[in-house]
């Protein structure tokens, strides 16, 4: 083993960890790099499970002859047919035996091969196969990426060589240790826009995490929630409130994040979103109520389809009722010193609160406020006023709206067609 070359592979492998490659540049420049140094790998498999709400892991594939690496995921609800390959592959040998790595020498083999994926590389052409599996100390474990599995194939003839091997073993911790640094990292952009929504979490992983730092914005504000839920969680048996959540919730957040919204935040049967004058997709605050009013139409189709599937299969369904109003809020890190909320609070937000609260009285599944409806322009007999209301902890009473329900479907088939 020449230690310039290995040298000068480790420190590429760790100059493409600290420049911000993904996993399968990574396994690129790895591969590259391999070759360069007379290590003929011809093909490479790299695998790591992780932590995310449906999927369970990720594959990258490389060729010599393909341009870029391919890439497979895979959720966490296995096929039959799924587990059976899994069962017949190498790794889960290596997995259930402990063992860090096995080779089959495909050239001069005689007889069946041991696993399905052999007998399918020397139909391509290859020659030597080597599998590993790179495992980690317990406090390097994050949910389920607690090792990095990953092949290597050459069609040279004869093999590898006992040195190439030997580079190999050797050189593979530390693509793997810059392996799981990118998946480390591509795991607290899942898990921070599952728990924040995609622009709070970008702007938490660039910096904004300071207690009390909050930018004022302005922006059409949601606030969606279950009607009845109360007495419907007192009428039902436990496991059947957390789907009966998630299908509605599901069927809002689809149509808010389509339209250009953020999800901050779910209360219990509510949830809370903005559409932001964010100068981009929203240009001003007219286009970002338009947004929010796509969603709306958008979010009452998907709930009819859910409340139909629901009512289909016996189970226990609801009736959605959704706010929307306009305002200047502030929007960024709120609470204790050790627990932070990045959310929006201001008066507008209050006044939402107390909106929505109408929704038992006015008997409506959309209400709007008289200042959403104003700064939506062109409404004009599309919303139809539900009268004044004196609302709590506000100072006027306000003229509250809905929407026609013919409105509501054309928008909803619009929205869907775009």
């Amino acid at each position: 083993m020449d230690p310039a070359v290995f040298a000068r592979i480790a420190r590429r492998i760790a100059d493409a960890s600290l420049g911000g490659l993904t996993e399968g540049e990574i396994l690129a420049d790895f591969c590259t790099a391999l070759n360069a140094a007379d290590i003929p790998v011809g093909r490479a498999l790299l695998g790591a499970d992780t932590l995310h709400p449906v999927l369970a892991g990720r594959i990258f594939g490389w060729k010599r002859d393909q341009d870029e690496t391919i890439l497979h995921e895979f959720g966490r609800s296995a096929t039959v047919e799924g587990e059976r390959k899994w069962r017949e592959s190498p790794f889960y040998h290596l997995e259930q035996s402990g063992a860090a790595q096995l080779r089959v020498r495909i050239d001069g083999h005689n007889g069946d091969y041991p696993f399905p994926v052999v007998t399918d590389l020397a139909a391509e052409g290859y020659t030597d196969y080597v599998v590993t599996m790179t495992r980690f100390g317990d406090k390097a474990v994050i949910g389920q990426l607690d090792s990095i599995y990953a092949s290597w194939a050459t069609d040279t003839g004869g093999g590898f060589t006992e040195m190439q091997i030997g580079m190999l073993e050797a050189l593979i911790p530390f693509a793997a240790a810059a392996v799981r640094s990118a998946s480390v990292r591509r795991i607290a952009d899942t898990l921070a826009e599952t728990y924040l929504g995609r622009d709070a979490a970008r702007r938490v992983l660039s910096g904004t995490i300071t207690r009390g730092e909050a930018e004022r914005i302005s922006a059409a504000l949601w606030f969606s929630d279950l009607r009845g839920f109360t007495r419907l969680v007192d009428t039902v048996t436990p496991e059947l409130i957390m789907p009966l959540l998630n299908d509605y919730a599901g069927a809002v957040v689809a149509a808010i994040h389509r339209h250009g919204g953020e999800v901050l935040k779910f209360m219990g049967d509510g949830v809370l979103a903005i559409f932001r004058n964010d100068g981009e997709r929203h240009t001003d605050l007219e286009a970002a109520t338009h947004d929010a009013l796509r969603a709306l139409c958008e979010s009452q189709a998907n709930l009819r389809e859910v409340r139909n599937r629901r009512a289909n299969a016996g189970l226990p369904v609801a009736d959605m009722s959704i706010a929307l109003h306009v305002g200047d809020v502030l929007y960024g890190n709120f609470g204790g010193e050790d627990r932070l909320d990045f959310t929006v609070v201001g008066p507008a937000v209050n006044e939402l609160s107390r909106i929505a609260g109408m929704a038992r009285s006015v008997d409506q599944p959309a209400i709007l406020s008289a200042a959403f409806r104003q700064a939506a322009g062109g409404l004009k007999d599309k919303a139809i006023s539900l009268g004044r209301y004196a609302l709590r902890g506000v100072e006027m009473p306000q003229e509250l709206f809905t929407l026609d329900a013919a409105f509501l479907r054309k928008e909803a088939e619009r929205g869907r067609a775009a």
